[in-house]
């Protein structure tokens, strides 16, 4: 079979995916079941898998799924504790009380606090929390959705305490082979994780210093009375500081600390910084900008959510106690993830494992109590006592997670074993190389050496096409690894631009435009937002 003929096998249940998930507009939760039973056949019947390799395969991606499935549940049930507990409502109110000027806004809620949340949960959580807090605060819903679409940018790749690299770069390259590479090398899967979050720190640094100008510039040109751009860089000074606070520790805890930290540190610490500038008015324009009077707003800005406040409870809480359950957060990973401390290694030491599941060779292992999902349980709970929460309150919290969670979970235990086939399928009877591995020797022989100009564009449409940038590294990771090896490129270099180009993708993503939608009551315009972001 010739390389071409491998290739296009290899790509067509992406793009089948692509076709289903875009073109037909199918919802994942029958898509990707179909994408899977696409890939299996792909994998037995072009590549003669040994059906035990695909199922040792399946099972593989299954335990990566229970990984990601903890953690979003954890997410999910932090946020919903807090919406129960009055801490939504408190976080709502301290924003009010710094500045009542709408970029600024913008700034503090969208980018910062956005970007925070994206580093502590991930997995669309900020447009989730953010769109509904902006509509609580004045803002029409098309622009908070919009800007939720856009907060899922710089911080997305280091999202969910690093998810889409601990888990999507080293879900999608970890294997015996990769790693016996790496040991040649002198190097661990750690390691390399590392230097590709040091190099992905500076590319999203650059471009993410100036999202907080392109979000207010959208907003004043689109949902402006004077419809204007220039009134979104008559704030550019202040703008730009709000990406500097936020962009330099992001990078320079991403070269010294890894992976979880650059979103889940940066953001508050550029939050303190640029909160304490607001307040005392340093570089602020002496002009205050607003949205026109609500009474004017077109049809396709509302949702008739606007005019709802959010409940509060019968005993408001302050914004410190409000506050409390994200420092706890950061401080609990911060030392559950520092090397220096013990406390990582006790945690790893309770795993599950299956090893050379079915004689095959392929193993699977979780080790659930190191994972950010735990520590959100762990904070969860304290949130419980901390905040005087009754039973009742919790148990609806806990309900609406889990509901959220069976959708997530029946989409993710079809997508990313779909993945793990694609990557074991390397031991196969046809002789071929495995999968990505194949689209990688095409690519690496007809595109040649401005690879670099489409490692990007390649992860943000696997971002666009499953909604995820973590799936996108999962799908991809193996596929620009081998590119780049075989056109004698840092592979870290053009793995890094995958997770880069994956972050951009997400601001597009279907799933996450309907998600935002549905939080302020806007389904059905999502065309709209995307014809915006993109």
């Amino acid at each position: 079979m010739s390389l071409a003929l491998q290739a296009l096998l290899a790509i067509f249940p992406i793009l089948l995916a692509g076709a289903l998930l875009v073109g037909f507009r199918v919802p994942a939760k029958w898509a990707m079941p179909v994408v899977y039973v696409a890939a299996v056949f792909v994998a037995v019947g072009a590549w003669q898998m040994d059906w035990v390799r695909v199922w040792a395969a399946s099972i593989q991606g299954l335990f990566l799924s229970f990984d990601l499935l903890f953690i979003i549940f954890g997410a999910l049930l932090l946020l919903k504790t807090l919406e129960h507990s009055g801490g939504v409502a408190a976080i709502r109110r301290s924003f009010h009380a710094i500045s009542d000027d709408r970029r600024v806004q913008i700034i503090l809620l969208g980018w910062l606090f956005g970007s925070f949340i994206e580093g502590a949960s991930g997995f669309g959580t900020p447009a989730a929390v953010c769109a509904p807090l902006m509509v609580a605060m004045g803002f029409p819903a098309a622009a908070a959705v919009m800007i939720g679409m856009m907060i899922q940018s710089t911080a997305v790749t280091f999202g969910a305490v690093g998810t889409p690299v601990l888990v999507g770069v080293q879900g999608g390259l970890g294997g015996e082979m990769f790693e016996a590479q790496l040991a040649m090398a002198g190097i661990g899967m750690r390691e390399f994780l590392r230097l590709v979050t040091a190099r992905a720190v500076i590319f999203h640094g650059v471009a993410g210093t100036l999202m907080p100008t392109f979000m207010i510039m959208m907003t004043t040109r689109f949902f402006g009375e004077r419809k204007s751009w220039t009134e979104g860089l008559s704030i550019f000074p202040f703008a730009l500081f709000g990406g500097l606070a936020f962009t330099v520790p992001y990078i320079i805890t991403g070269i010294f600390l890894g992976p979880e930290f650059p979103s889940l540190l940066g953001a508050p610490l550029g939050l303190i910084i640029v909160t304490f500038a607001a307040k005392r008015g340093f570089l602020v324009p002496k002009d205050r900008w607003d949205f026109p009077d609500s009474k004017t707003w077109p049809e396709d800005w509302v949702s008739g959510m606007e005019v709802k406040e959010a409940e509060e409870p019968a005993r408001p809480l302050s914004t410190g106690l409000a506050w409390a359950p994200y420092l706890f957060l950061a401080g609990l990973l911060v030392i559950s993830r520092l090397p220096q401390l013990p406390v990582g290694n006790w945690l790893r030491f309770f795993r599950i494992a299956w090893e050379d599941i079915f004689g095959t060779g392929i193993s699977a292992v979780t080790t659930p109590l190191y994972l950010p999902g735990f520590v959100l349980l762990v904070v969860v709970a304290l949130s419980f006592f901390l905040h005087r929460m009754t039973g009742p309150a919790l148990r609806r919290a806990v309900s609406e997670s889990s509901r959220v969670i069976l959708g997530a979970g029946f989409v993710l235990i079809f997508t990313v074993p779909m993945v793990r086939v694609y990557i074991n399928s390397d031991v196969n009877g046809a002789g071929f190389f495995s999968m990505p591995i194949a689209m990688a020797e095409w690519v690496a022989t007809n595109v040649g050496q401005v690879w670099p100009m489409f490692a990007g564009v390649t992860g943000a449409l696997g971002a666009f096409i499953a909604g995820s940038n973590t799936v996108s590294n999962l799908m991809f990771s193996a596929f620009q690894y081998g590119v780049a090896e075989r056109l004698m490129m840092s592979g870290v270099l053009i793995v890094a631009l995958q997770a880069v180009g994956a972050a951009a993708g997400n601001m597009i993503a279907i799933h996450n435009v309907v998600a935002a939608s549905a939080t302020v009551g806007l389904l059905g315009k999502e065309g709209s937002t995307l014809r915006k972001t993109i």
